[in-house]
């Protein structure tokens, strides 16, 4: 059984990680390095934390797994007809197996039961985002 002294240190790491947003860097940087694969793991992942560090001193956008090419493959997936809409429950789906877990719950086109692929990216990239910034703190 732990002791109240291990019990306190044990709360203060997992509230340090939650606070730094530890996990989510982590696995961001970890599902970078298997799109990606590159020659030198060591020298990418220094090169993302730069990147990481650039964008949140200069409020930019902080780099990501996902472009447009990306996303718009993912929704071509979806679309295997080229109707040029996916259904709300594919967005949904979608959008979750991409790790976006907060998104707009009522995008444009959701009445028609029609999202569009602008309306997708656009979706897509805003969550993603948001996800890359709980690690920028």
């Amino acid at each position: 059984m732990a002791t109240p002294n291990r019990e306190t240190r044990e709360q203060e790491t997992a509230d340090y990680l939650k606070k730094h947003k530890i996990i989510e860097l982590v696995d961001n940087l970890t599902s970078m390095l298997m799109f990606y694969r590159p020659d030198k793991p060591q020298e990418f992942l220094i090169a993302q934390l730069e990147q990481l560090g650039v964008s949140k001193s200069r409020e930019l956008a902080c780099p990501g797994l996902f472009n447009d090419t990306n996303l718009d493959a993912v929704f071509g997936i979806l679309d295997r007809t080229n109707r040029g809409h996916i259904s709300y429950v594919q967005y949904k789906e979608a959008l979750t197996t991409l790790g976006i877990e907060t998104f707009n719950d009522s995008p444009e086109g959701m009445a028609k039961d029609r999202i569009s692929q602008e309306t997708f990216r656009r979706e897509a990239k805003e969550g993603l985002q948001r996800n890359c910034a709980t690690f920028m703190s």
